[in-house]
């Protein structure tokens, strides 16, 4: 009961009060620890994944770096100015941060493009609104495609033991990254009817000018030793890891030396600490109620009241990820689910991945709904209140409930039709 009840209150801290969810995350596993629910060599050896930690560390410093060198900058300024019009110069952009977003933080891939639909925005005089929200729509969706692009799938990687190529192909069968393909085509033609009266023509924006290429050798090479990756570590369990954290000390070195427009302190200032800390801690809280036999309770329960209908199972489980994640931190939410949801599919013999690759596309797009179901949306409103331009759900939720439908319902079709 313990853990369960110490749980609870973690999760309830981190919804009133998500700045200190790190620090929430930490005191809550040392509760355990100290109240001897957990041992100190069970919680981290055993509850921890360290290969999705370091993943997600090594990965962030080397985003952070190829952000500082200006070249998805520079991209996107190329983009905009051979483009013969505003709507397809924002549809450009969108792809371009999907693209990005596949190996880079969606926060930081909306705070580099965001700023050069902002400023394409003010020099032809449109609002700067439906581009900007978008762009973190965009930002959020493809995260979820690559193992690498945002940490729910690293999450559920590490726990199904996938590696690179498993979000391509697994288990013989198309993977996440193109039932989110599906989805995102259906999004893209939402945004293009959306901007249909932005059909002015585009004037010359400044193009900056690229710091180093070293950041983005660096990124192609850990996305090559990940693919790799699944003929040296066949079970996943060191290799992402330590290839990320060893590329990112590199990369740290390499700027030490030799990049001089950006100080060692003002690059470990900039990692997400918080993040980092508060997956070690969720780890051991989630942890511990699986070792106390919860989270087999509530698969139990769960299966009980859905019955044996496949179908159901299915639907409630991107219905429910949806709803939460609207509103509150995928994150948690998502890494307490997921043994649940894979106990209840070998209850009702049902494949895995079919249930799981639900949970996190409901889980990963659900944040669109709302301008806080995301970081990035939270974000992109930011940028927008900072040339005030103030929004209110009232605005935001039609777009959001339209973007979230248009991309969920062909991706869940298509999930259905190809794992069940």
């Amino acid at each position: 009961m313990i853990a369960l009840s110490v749980f609870i209150l973690c999760y309830l801290f981190f919804i009133l009060a998500p700045r200190y969810k790190a620090v929430t995350g930490l005191i809550g596993a040392l509760v355990l620890i100290l109240l001897r629910e957990v041992t100190w060599r069970t919680a981290l050896w055993e509850f921890v994944n360290w290969n999705v930690v370091g993943l997600f560390f090594g990965t962030l410093v080397l985003a952070e770096l190829f952000l500082l060198s200006r070249v998805p900058a520079v991209l996107s300024e190329w983009l905009v100015d051979r483009s013969k019009n505003v709507q397809t110069a924002l549809m450009s952009i969108y792809v371009l941060a999907s693209i990005i977003s596949m190996f880079v933080e969606n926060v930081a891939v909306v705070l580099l493009v965001g700023p050069v639909a902002m400023s394409l925005c003010k020099k032809l005089n449109i609002p700067p609104f439906k581009p900007m929200v978008l762009l973190a729509m965009f930002s959020n969706l493809q995260g979820t495609a690559t193992l690498i692009g945002d940490p729910p799938s690293m999450l559920m990687g590490g726990y199904l033991k996938m590696n690179f190529n498993d979000f391509f192909i697994y288990q013989g069968r198309l993977s996440v990254f193109f039932i989110v393909q599906i989805g995102a085509i259906f999004a893209l033609a939402y945004a293009w009817f959306l901007m249909r009266g932005e059909q002015k023509k585009i004037k010359l924006i400044p193009v900056e000018k690229i710091r180093s290429w070293v950041p983005s050798f660096l990124l192609v090479l850990l996305i090559f030793l990940l693919a790799a990756g699944s003929f040296v570590d066949p079970e996943v369990s060191w290799l992402a890891g330590t290839a990320a954290m060893v590329l990112a000390f590199i990369g740290c070195v390499w700027q030490f030396i030799s990049a001089k427009w950006i100080s060692t302190q003002s690059l470990l200032r900039s990692m997400d600490w918080k993040t980092t800390f508060f997956f070690i801690s969720l780890f051991i809280l989630v942890g511990s109620l699986q070792q106390a036999g919860w989270m087999d309770a509530a698969a139990s329960g769960l299966s009980s009241f859905f019955g044996n209908n496949l179908l159901i199972l299915f639907i409630a489980i991107i219905g429910l990820s949806i709803l939460v994640s609207a509103f509150v931190d995928n994150v948690p939410f998502l890494l307490a689910a997921i043994p649940i949801v894979a106990d209840i599919a070998r209850l009702n013999h049902t494949p895995i991945p079919l249930l799981m690759f639900a949970l996190l596309i409901g889980t990963c797009l659900g944040g669109n709904i709302t301008p806080i179901g995301a970081s990035a949306n939270i974000v992109a409103v930011s940028l927008l209140e900072k040339e005030n331009d103030f929004v209110t759900y009232k605005r935001y939720l039609p777009i959001g409930l339209a973007f979230t439908a248009c991309a969920v319902i062909p991706a869940s079709l298509a999930l259905w039709m190809i794992w069940n």
